[in-house]
């Protein structure tokens, strides 16, 4: 690509009345370069048993080109015809919840036999058609894929052949690692593996989970496999992975292992969307793009976000054009709105696109049209930044399931919530980090590596972290880290295992706190933590806490209680040529932001001198002419100002020169671009 890519999904077959001259017309003017299609429109390129009709893909393909707009096409498989499914039945996922009824998306099982025949067939006759269009830059695989919790029969069955060679065809050795003697679940007969949905035991249950995201990344790989028959040594493979729920993009992805799946594609891409107006932070853009940007340590296109969306996203003036700039700020090479226009019936009504229902120019698309142009403007400015952080968050799927499987049995700790609240700390501290998994072997680029809750960790990888420490890294851990083996098996020495020496610590009781307030007593850290008062409602810990005594670390916050003040709150070490700080409750944002500023301070990363922090929130990177872009946006319904980093830059929006220590003014839902001289 050699230039950055506007656009949104396009579906020709969901259009009430024939417009696509008008279409292309509008996308032209709003300065659109790009669109995705055919995607999610299986039934309508096969309505029938190997009846094939390519009508709307050909007639899209042609009218994008002769536009001089470029198309994305998707192979059309994660919403399959219904003639599929009275046919074969059995291609609907069984499920926890019991057998599948058609009418959904996304409702299959991707491992069985005949949904992978016909699978095939739709891909190989789709990619034989198009194959040679010159429209087309690149292939999408599936859409937003994930397991779908099948839990079928020969899902299991191929389950226990799974485990058998992971235990070496050993029953007691799988026995051993999952703790099986448990409530008399020992099995020594893999004709008695159980139903999976039935188990008590959260090490069976996460190797399950494990294995159900080893065949989403199966499932890619092998689709992929299909489409590089065909593609043109120019085009690009990708797919649009999604995260965890909540309400919008919240954390790490349950059902999907992004960093193996990811190798099934050229260009890593991802599904954003978020709070918007005046719920409207930034940081689900940063997370997400910092996660994709991770997967290949290169540039990533988002495939969806929001124009519109849901009533309460429909965005403030000013924000379209913040967002689509935050999403270049991360890495991002290209924006894509899901979706062109506003569907007009069926569960997606009103999940609004950039055009409304009544397909006129709109508050929305106006503004599009004006991203559109500063994109094309600036596209040799902006395209291809590259990031070097020197902050890292570690994630693993594993800890997820472990941490959820227990959250209503006495584990109360929601794993994307630690996640999420730590990354949102640096987030507004201006600490830009990667989002790195827990399998990355080379440490050796950061300066701090932070682990919030990885429940679930390999002695492998927790030795791994401890040579980062001694060789003169900082880790910082937080509650629940270290607790349990890659088999959520729960380490039964001094915790947090293995790193109880890197951070000085150790703890066997914790608890549940209500209100209970911390505080920073005298250390030679207090100047640093000045933000943390003494005593204050505001600085109230709630919700799991470890008691954290200290074997050799020193406190940095204590707990304001009668019983509980003889445990740290937050702690402090020196490990042979690094440090560690550990983290014992989940602390409110402001306090938790004081101790990581901390933190990075010793360790030697640079703060932000453009801005204090949110909302006033700082991106950076180089570009292909190896100059430094620096991204300072506002999230907030009010002008802000800072400070132009020290050098010579070019404001790239109003194209004029600036010196440090210049003001900027940043209008509310504002950002500028500089581009060092």
């Amino acid at each position: 690509m050699n230039e950055l890519l506007y656009g949104a999904a396009y579906y020709d077959e969901y259009m009430p009345y024939d417009r696509l001259d008008k279409d292309v017309e509008m996308l032209k003017k709003a300065g659109m370069n790009v669109v995705r299609i055919a995607e999610s429109t299986w039934s309508t390129m096969e309505p029938s048993d190997g009846v094939f009709d390519f009508h709307h893909i050909d007639r899209v393909l042609d009218a994008m080109y002769k536009a001089g707009i470029h198309v994305i096409v998707g192979t059309p498989t994660y919403a399959v015809p219904a003639w599929m499914v009275r046919k074969h039945p059995d291609i609907l996922a069984e499920t926890r919840k019991g057998a599948g009824v058609y009418g959904h998306r996304q409702i299959m099982d991707i491992t069985n036999e005949h949904y992978l025949f016909y699978a095939e067939r739709a891909i190989r006759k789709l990619m034989e058609h198009v194959k040679d269009h010159p429209a087309i830059i690149g292939y999408q695989l599936d859409n937003e894929t994930k397991h779908y919790d099948t839990c079928g029969p020969k899902v299991q069955a191929r389950f226990t052949e799974w485990l058998k060679e992971k235990f070496h065809n050993d029953t007691e050795e799988m026995n051993k690692a999952f703790g099986f003697n448990y409530w008399s679940n020992a099995i020594h007969d893999w004709k008695d593996v159980p139903d999976v949905r039935g188990t008590i035991n959260g090490s069976f249950w996460g190797e399950y989970e494990k294995f159900r995201r080893m065949l989403v990344t199966e499932f890619l790989k092998w689709q992929s496999g299909i489409v590089r028959e065909y593609i043109k040594p120019d085009q690009f493979i990708t797919h649009n992975f999604d995260f965890g729920w909540k309400g919008y993009s919240y954390g790490v992805q349950p059902d999907v292992n992004h960093f193996t799946a990811a190798d099934a594609l050229t260009v890593a891409g991802c599904d954003i969307y978020h709070p918007s107006q005046d719920h409207l932070t930034g940081m689900e853009i940063a997370f997400g793009g910092a996660l994709n940007y991770g997967l290949k340590k290169n540039n990533y296109l988002i495939l969806e976000t929001e124009a519109q969306g849901f009533a309460g996203w429909t965005p403030y003036d000013g924000q379209l054009r913040l967002l689509a700039f935050s999403h270049l700020g991360s890495g991002a090479d290209m924006v894509e709105y899901w979706h062109w226009h506003s569907i007009h019936n069926a569960c997606e009504t009103y999940w609004k696109g950039v055009l409304s229902h009544d397909f006129s120019e709109n508050h929305v698309y106006k503004e599009a049209a004006t991203v559109g142009a500063d994109f094309k403007r600036l596209s040799k400015h902006l395209l291809h930044l590259k990031k070097n952080n020197k902050v890292a968050v570690m994630v693993n799927n594993e800890s997820l399931t472990g941490l959820e499987f227990f959250y209503n049995t006495g584990g109360y700790v929601h794993y994307n919530e630690a996640i999420m609240e730590t990354y949102r700390a640096l987030y507004e501290m201006n600490a830009e980090a990667d989002v790195i998994t827990s399998e990355t072997e080379d440490l050796s680029s950061y300066k701090v590596i932070v682990l919030p809750a990885m429940y679930c960790a390999s002695e492998d990888v927790l030795k791994r972290l401890k040579q980062f420490a001694a060789e003169g890294g900082t880790l910082i851990g937080t509650f629940k880290t270290a607790f349990t083996d890659e088999n959520v098996q729960v380490y039964s020495d001094t915790q947090p295992h293995i790193l109880h020496d890197v951070f000085g610590i150790q703890y066997n009781q914790f608890s549940i706190a209500e209100d209970m307030e911390v505080y920073a007593p005298a250390s030679s850290l207090k100047n640093t933590l000045e933000q943390v008062p003494s005593v204050d409602p505001q600085t109230a810990v709630n919700g799991f806490f470890e008691c954290v005594e200290t074997c050799g670390a020193e406190t940095i916050l204590s707990y304001v209680h009668d019983n509980w003040s003889q445990y740290a709150a937050a702690t402090r070490n020196d490990y042979e040529k690094g440090h560690g700080w550990y983290i014992g409750c989940m602390l409110p944002k402001e306090i938790l932001k004081s101790v990581l500023q901390a933190a990075l301070t010793e360790a030697g990363v640079e703060t932000c001198t453009v801005s204090a922090g949110f909302p006033v929130i700082v991106k950076t990177g180089v570009n292909p002419a190896g100059k430094k872009i620096v991204y300072v946006y506002n999230y907030s319904g009010r002008p802000q100002f800072a400070k132009v980093p020290e050098g010579r830059w070019t404001e790239l929006l109003e194209e004029k020169e600036l010196t440090g220590g210049d003001d900027i003014r940043l209008d509310k839902w504002g950002f500028v671009i500089l581009e060092e001289k």
